[in-house]
C-alpha cells in the first residue's frame, strides 16, 4: 500500500475524547457519534471532488492526492428501490485490471455516506472500487428511512448495480461495509443478495428484537436517542410507530414480528449457506445495540468469521478511524477485505475467531471460539448476610422499593460512556454505602490474585412480586478497597405474568465481558427496580421481595477465562 494513504503513517493531531458529560438525559443530543468532525470530513469530500487540498492536514492531503492519482472519484445519485433516489460517491479505477468493488451504506447519522469519505478513499487506495450511498430517509437521499427494512436492502442492490456498471474492469469478488446502522443494512443486503462474499459489520446489530426489548424489557433509552439522532432524518409510519410502541410499552409482539425480518439473524442459513466470510466488531459496554444479540449472531454463522470486541460504547471503537487516525479495528477490517476480496494470504484468517481487548489493561488476546473464552465457571450463591459465597444459603429475604431512582445506573448517557473509558476514566460508583430499601447488594470476599472474567454471567434469582408484571435490572460491580466501584456488566429483566402475588423465578445472562479484577478487589452484584435505560412494569411504591428457596437457590455465575 502508497505510504502516503496509510493512516498510522501520519496521524494528525486530534483532540483526545472529552470524558465530560452532562446530566442523565439518555438519548437526548444531537447524533449517536458525536467525535465525528463534520467539518474535516465534509472538507476531506470536498477535497476529493475538487483535488483542492488547501486547509488539508498534510496526512489527509496526502491521501486525497494519492487516491486521486489512482482513481477517478465522483459524487452523483442512485436510483434506489422505487424511484427513490439516493445520495452517493463512487471511487472507480481507470485501469481494466479485474479487481475487488465494497458497497458502503452510511450510518443513522446526517452526514451520510461523508462518514466513510476517508475510509473508502483508503479502501480505494488498497485496489477496490468503492461506491458509498446515504441510506433512504437521511441527508440527500429521498424516500424514509425504514429500520433496514426491505426497501434498505434492495436499495444495497441496486448501489451494488450502480457500481458495477461503472467500473472499468472485471470485478473479482464483492464486499460490503458498514458501521452502525449501514452494518446492519450491510449483513441483511448480503444475505438477500447472493453476488456478496464478504461483510464487514462495525458496532451494528443480530437482533433487532433485541435491541428494542433485553428479556422482555423495552429499552427506552435507547429508541430515544434513535429518534434524537434521526430528527433530522424522514422516518416511515411504520418505522415511527414502532419506536413509539417501545417507548409507550404497546404492541411488543407485534414490534417482534416487524423487528424479525430486520435483523440479520433470521437470515443467518442463507449467510452459511453461501459462506459469506463475515467480520463483526463490538464494545463490550455497547448501551444502543447490546452484544449479547450480536454475539448470538456470531455464534450461529458457519462460514469464515472474526468478531473483534473491545473498551467503549456505540461505535467507540472505531470512530477515530473514521476521521483517518490509525485504528486497529479498521486495519483488521481492511485486512479482512485484502484477504477474502483480494485473495492476499494474510494471517488474519489463522488468528482465532475472536479478539477481545479487556478492560482496563486493554490487553489483546485471541481466541479460537467464542465459547473457548471461558475455561470455567465459579459460582456464587446469594446469602442473607448479604455476601455471595460457594455454599447455598436458603430462606433469606431482602425487599426493595419500586419506582426510585439510585445511583447505580447503566450510565450518564447512550452511546457516550464509552468515550470516558476510551480515555481511561470509566464512571465510578460512590463509595457510600447502598439504601437496602431501594437497591439489594451482595459481595464476595476479595479475590486474591488477578481474576479474569471472559465470557457471559448468567444470574438466577427468585423474587416474589406483589402486582402483574415486574423487572429489575441486575448490575455487576468491581469493588475497589477504597468502596468505589465500576460496572463490569448488566442486564434487565421483566416478567409479564399477569398473575399476582406471584413468585418468579429469573434465569438471564448479563451482557458478555472481558473485565480482569486486581487482587484485593470485590465482586458486587446489585439489584434495583428502576433504571431510567430501561422501561418499569413495577407498579409505583410496590416492592420486589428477592429469595433464596431450597429447591432453587439464588446464584451468579461467573465465567472464567
Amino acid at each position: 500500500m502508497n505510504p502516503a494513504v496509510n493512516p498510522a503513517a501520519n496521524p494528525p493531531a486530534h483532540p483526545a475524547p472529552n470524558p465530560a458529560r452532562p446530566g442523565l438525559h439518555p438519548g437526548l443530543h444531537s447524533g449517536l457519534h458525536p467525535e465525528l468532525d463534520t467539518a474535516a470530513l465534509t472538507a476531506f469530500a470536498a477535497a476529493l471532488e475538487s483535488g483542492d487540498t488547501t486547509g488539508l492536514p498534510p496526512a489527509r492531503a496526502a491521501e486525497v492526492e494519492a487516491v486521486r492519482a489512482v482513481a477517478v472519484f465522483s459524487r452523483g445519485k442512485i436510483a434506489g428501490a422505487q424511484g427513490d433516489l439516493l445520495d452517493a460517491a463512487l471511487w472507480r479505477h481507470t485501469g481494466s485490471t479485474p479487481r475487488p468493488a465494497v458497497v458502503m451504506p452510511s450510518p443513522w447519522h446526517p452526514l451520510g455516506w461523508i462518514a466513510y469519505a476517508v475510509q473508502a478513499s483508503l479502501l480505494t487506495a488498497r485496489g477496490h472500487d468503492v461506491v458509498a450511498y446515504t441510506v433512504r430517509g437521511f441527508a440527500g437521499s429521498e424516500g424514509q428511512a425504514e429500520l433496514a427494512g426491505p426497501l434498505d436492502v434492495a436499495d444495497g442492490s441496486r448501489a451494488l448495480d450502480h457500481l458495477l456498471e461503472r467500473t472499468a474492469g472485471p470485478v473479482t469478488r464483492i464486499g460490503f461495509l458498514g458501521f452502525s446502522y449501514g452494518a446492519a443494512i450491510a449483513q441483511l443486503v448480503a444475505a438477500h443478495d447472493p453476488r456478496v462474499d464478504s461483510v464487514v459489520a462495525l458496532s451494528g446489530w443480530g437482533d433487532l428484537g433485541r435491541v428494542l426489548y433485553e428479556n422482555s424489557t423495552p429499552r427506552t433509552a435507547a429508541v430515544r436517542a434513535l429518534l434524537s439522532a434521526a430528527a433530522r432524518a424522514r422516518l416511515g409510519a411504520r418505522t415511527q410507530r414502532a419506536l413509539e410502541n417501545v417507548l409507550a410499552d404497546r404492541d411488543a409482539e407485534e414490534n417482534l414480528r416487524w423487528a424479525e425480518r430486520r435483523s440479520p439473524l433470521t437470515h443467518v442459513k442463507e449467510l452459511n449457506r453461501r459462506q459469506v466470510a463475515v467480520f463483526l466488531a463490538h464494545a463490550w459496554h455497547e448501551t444502543l445495540f447490546p452484544p449479547n444479540q450480536t454475539l448470538s449472531l456470531f455464534n450461529e454463522l458457519t462460514g469464515p468469521k472474526r468478531a473483534d470486541l473491545s473498551v467503549g460504547d456505540h461505535g467507540d471503537p472505531e470512530t477515530t478511524g473514521l476521521l483517518g487516525l490509525p485504528n486497529r479495528v479498521w486495519t483488521d477490517a481492511h485486512r479482512w477485505f485484502d484477504h477474502h476480496l483480494g485473495g492476499v494470504d494474510d494471517p488474519i484468517a489463522d488468528e482465532g475467531e475472536v479478539l477481545t481487548e479487556a478492560m482496563w489493561t486493554r490487553t489483546l488476546a485471541p481466541a479460537p471460539t467464542w465459547h473457548s473464552l471461558t475455561r470455567h465457571i465459579r459460582r456464587l450463591h446469594l446469602t442473607g448476610a448479604a455476601e455471595l459465597t460457594a455454599e447455598p444459603d436458603p430462606g433469606w429475604s431482602a425487599t426493595i422499593l419500586c419506582g426510585v431512582d439510585t445511583p447505580t445506573t447503566v450510565a450518564e448517557e447512550v452511546a457516550r460512556s464509552g468515550h470516558a473509558e476510551l480515555a481511561g476514566l470509566p464512571k465510578s460508583y460512590p463509595a457510600a454505602p447502598l439504601d437496602p430499601t431501594v437497591a439489594a447488594s451482595w459481595t464476595s470476599e476479595p479475590v486474591r490474585e488477578p481474576t479474569r472474567l471472559r465470557g457471559t454471567p448468567r444470574l438466577r434469582v427468585t423474587y416474589r412480586a406483589p402486582n402483574p408484571g415486574s423487572s429489575f435490572v441486575a448490575y455487576l460491580l468491581d469493588l475497589a478497597p477504597d468502596g468505589t466501584a465500576h460496572l463490569v456488566t448488566h442486564a434487565p429483566y421483566t416478567d409479564l405474568d399477569p398473575t399476582p402475588d406471584t413468585l418468579v423465578e429469573a434465569d438471564l445472562d448479563l451482557q458478555a465481558t472481558a473485565y480482569d479484577l486486581p487482587p484485593g478487589h470485590r465482586v458486587r452484584l446489585v439489584l434495583t427496580a428502576r433504571d431510567p435505560f430501561y422501561g418499569d412494569a413495577n407498579h409505583p411504591r410496590a416492592t420486589l421481595a428477592f429469595t433464596s428457596p431450597d429447591a432453587t437457590p439464588s446464584y451468579v455465575d461467573l465465567p472464567l477465562g
